[in-house]
This record gives structure tokens, C-alpha cells and sequence, in this order.
């Protein structure tokens, strides 16, 4: 078992519960989309057990998690009923978590007191901490990741927050002999995987990329909060440093939100422009459209990312997952090529890599 806590119960959390649901019945050599294994490494979808959970809206402090998660504004698709789980939704510190444009739409009990967030993480027998934060939750973050390492808690950040990535915080988990996993959290085929893809493929063929930008928009809570520019700054550098990553030379590249379209609710729609020239320095312009649920992309990654870092745990490996962060998270320690990334998933999983 995987006893597993959230902090942030919006509309990736909610993708999450309704996956391990959906799935927990799968056999071990059914394909599941979105999952390396159904089997990872001898832990199996329905292993996950979600213990506590966290958030500031008083519309879902107080909730079963199973009723929390299709709580408005929560707006991503239903795919799967989810009975009782006895996890009642409690509410943490809200420190910088709410941006100008969160503040009006997510209502705070103010005569609600936080609890103390390691204490009930070590009363809960937690192994792993998952950060579904709101963009932007600098303090907020940290407070979280600070918080599992006190209750002897696994880490997996899943918002560009650099806490993973960042060399000081990484130590703090090696000293604490915990895992931890980010930052930033991949989609199964999301805006900035498929343009990291393109960008490795027309490299990869010759050509001289001159220029790029992805522009998204969306309807959810995310979308909103990242109206508010001051907000963005990790979230542009997280995606730009995936994309930029696999080009071995300087490219004006501009990626990151570009506007909240409230009737979209969770649909994501990414458009991908890049111009460059090829063989007889002959121009090429390549112009893409995606358009996909938002949410629901990345649970499957997570459900992985959960399973290898209780692998980690179980082996007593402290410090960041490497390996782990570079396949499933776009601002990991260490940057690879998405295969390169993938084969060492596969290696940490048979226990032929350490991290």
C-alpha cells in the first residue's frame, strides 16, 4: 500500500482520485494509456491510498475527499464515480496560495484555524506528499515540501515552484534521507511535451530553428490564477528550459499561458508556431493546434510518479529522483532527451539505477 496526502484539491487531484478509481480493477498485462506499467515495479494502481488531504476553500475543507473533488469551481471531467473514502479534507495555511484573481472565487473560512500539517500527515502514517498548489505559491510550497520532511514524508511537486531543481532544497531531503520527485508535472500529451517533441525532431533532421512560441488558454481555476502575471515568472522558465533544452543553440522562444476563457472550463488549447530553414536554406514554418481536457493528461504521469517514489522509499534512496524527475516533470534537476529519460525510468524500476 501507498498511503498518499494532497495538498491542493482542485481539478488535478480530482483526475488523480478518479484514476486510481477508474483503474484499480486493471490486469497486469492490460495496456492503460497514460501509464508506463499497470504492474510499476511491483506496486499496482490500486496500491494508492489516499490518507489526507488539504486545501482553503470552505466550500471543500470539511468534505470527504470523494465529494470535495467534484466541488465547484473544480470543472474537469467526470470519468468515474468514487465512493466514500473516509478522507476528510482539511484545511491548511493559506499563505501566498490565493492570487488577486483566486481571492473572489475561493471562499476562506477565516474562523477556521490551519492544522498543524506534519502532525496530521505523521497521525495518517503518510508516505508521500503530493503539491497540487495553485501557480505562483512560492511560500506555500515550501511550507508543504518543509512540512513532509518533518513528518518523514516522500515529495512530488507537481507545480513549477523549483524545489526539486533547487540544489539547496534537494539537500534538504538528502539530509532527511526522503525522496522527492519535480517540479512541474508532464502531461501524457500536453502543450509543452509535444513541443519539446517538434523542437527535438526538426533538430534531429537539420533544421535551423530560428524562432518558436506556444500560446495557451483555458477555462479553469489555473487559467485565472495566471492572469496575474507576477505569478508566471517559474512557469515560464519551467516550460521555456524543457523546450529550449533539446535545441543546442539560442532561440527566441516565448512560451507560457496566454489567457483565461472561462467557457473552455478545463480544456486546454495550445497553439504551437515554429519557423527555420532547411536543406538550400529554403524557409519552413510549422503551425499546430492541440486541443485537450487539461486535468486528466497528467494524472496517469502522476500515478507513476507516486509508485516510483515509494520504490525510492522502500530502498531507503534519499535526495531528488534524477531519472524519475527528468521523464515526468519539465524542470527537473537534470534535463534529458524524453527517451534517454524514459530508459532510465525503466532502469530505476529493475533496480539497475539508483535514481
Amino acid at each position: 500500500m501507498i498511503k498518499v496526502a494532497i495538498a491542493g484539491v482542485g481539478n488535478c487531484a480530482s483526475s488523480l482520485v478518479q484514476g486510481v478509481e477508474y483503474y484499480k480493477d486493471a490486469r497486469e498485462d492490460q495496456f492503460v494509456p497514460g501509464l508506463m506499467h499497470v504492474n510499476f515495479g511491483g506496486y499496482h494502481i490500486r496500491d494508492i491510498k489516499f490518507v489526507a488531504a488539504f486545501d482553503v476553500d470552505a466550500n471543500k475543507v470539511g468534505r470527504d475527499l470523494s465529494e470535495a473533488i467534484f466541488t465547484p469551481p473544480n470543472c474537469t471531467a467526470k470519468f468515474s464515480d468514487v465512493p466514500k473514502l473516509g478522507v476528510e479534507v482539511m484545511k491548511g495555511p493559506v499563505l501566498d496560495g490565493l492570487g488577486k484573481y483566486l481571492k473572489p472565487v475561493i471562499p476562506v473560512d477565516p474562523t477556521q484555524k490551519p492544522l498543524e500539517v506534519a502532525k496530521v500527515l505523521e497521525d495518517v502514517g503518510a508516505d508521500i506528499l503530493i503539491s497540487y498548489l495553485p501557480v505562483g505559491s512560492y511560500e506555500a510550497s515550501r511550507f508543504y515540501a518543509q512540512q513532509a520532511i518533518e513528518a518523514g514524508c516522500g515529495f512530488i511537486n507537481c507545480i513549477p515552484e523549483f524545489i526539486v531543481s533547487d540544489r539547496e532544497w534537494g539537500k534538504r531531503f538528502i539530509d532527511a534521507g526522503l525522496p522527492c520527485a519535480g517540479d512541474d508535472i508532464k502531461s501524457q500529451v500536453g502543450a509543452t511535451i509535444l513541443h519539446r517533441t517538434l523542437a527535438r525532431l526538426l533538430i534531429d533532421r537539420g533544421v535551423k530553428l530560428e524562432e518558436s512560441y506556444q500560446l495557451n488558454i483555458g477555462g479553469n481555476t489555473d487559467f485565472l490564477n495566471m492572469l496575474e502575471e507576477e505569478r508566471l515568472s517559474s512557469k515560464r522558465v519551467s516550460k521555456t528550459e524543457a523546450v529550449s533544452s533539446q535545441v543546442p543553440y539560442e532561440v527566441p522562444l516565448r512560451i507560457g499561458p496566454s489567457d483565461y476563457v472561462p467557457f473552455l472550463k478545463d480544456n486546454k488549447v495550445c497553439y504551437i508556431h515554429m519557423r527555420g530553414r532547411k536543406f538550400g536554406d529554403i524557409p519552413l514554418t510549422l503551425d499546430v493546434k492541440l486541443s485537450v481536457e487539461d486535468s486528466p493528461n497528467s494524472a496517469g504521469v502522476v500515478i507513476d510518479a507516486i509508485r516510483a517514489v515509494k520504490l525510492a522509499l522502500d530502498r531507503g534512496i534519499s535526495g531528488p529522483l534524477v531519472g524519475v524527475s527528468a521523464y515526468f516533470f519539465k524542470h527537473p534537476p537534470t534535463q534529458m532527451p524524453d527517451e534517454e529519460a524514459r530508459q532510465a525510468v525503466e532502469d530505476f524500476i529493475a533496480g539497475r539505477r539508483e535514481r
